[in-house]
């Protein structure tokens, strides 16, 4: 009798922790809401990239000075291309985060570009990725910055060369790491 007691014992800490356990696995589903904000932002960072480009268009139509017109083009073409990185980071992180906690991107799998732009098979791929983009981003904000700015003496110049150095060594060891991991896999 003891026995019969302490094995429906069992089983009702085995049902409690069974249910738990599917309770704890269906809060993945709270990525959903990262997901679709994610998505949402980069649809409007597109948009407002396409917005500055097409802003830049009917300017150069419409101007009548080109020298002001000039100076607008790569301020213009370098704020579209910032929104529109940082718009591609808010898409690989929507869709990297879906399909590391809800599911495979089955139309992605069945194609060679879905597998090259997704191949996502953990969080340090993702971060690894979104790292890749980040850089990407501070290297387009950086060079934005130093198209303003007004060189008045020549260290400010050796610093505006040491900012380019850093960002020549931060792409070539992106891009090292990047083969290396290539060749483990």
């Amino acid at each position: 009798m003891p026995n019969n007691t302490s094995g429906g014992n069992l089983d009702w800490k085995k049902r409690v922790e069974l249910v738990f356990e599917h309770f704890l696995w269906s809060t993945r589903w709270l990525v959903l809401i990262a997901v679709l904000a994610s998505l949402v932002s980069a649809f409007i960072l597109f948009l407002a990239g396409l917005y500055e480009i097409v802003h830049l268009v009917i300017m150069f139509f419409k101007t009548t000075s080109y020298k002001y017109f000039y100076s607008k083009l790569l301020s213009t073409i370098i704020a579209s291309v910032d929104l529109f990185l940082i718009g591609t980071f808010l898409l690989v992180f929507s869709l990297g985060l879906y399909e590391l906690f809800i599911s495979k991107l089955d139309p992605a799998e069945n194609t060679p570009h879905g597998q090259k732009v997704l191949a996502i098979r953990n969080l340090e791929d993702l971060k690894e990725k979104l790292g890749r983009l980040v850089i990407m981003v501070l290297i387009v904000s950086f060079f934005k910055q130093v198209l303003h700015l007004e060189y008045k003496n020549p260290l400010e110049t050796l610093y505006i060369a040491l900012g380019v150095l850093l960002i020549a060594l931060a792409l070539y060891f992106t891009h090292k790491g990047h083969s290396s991991s290539k060749e483990e896999h």
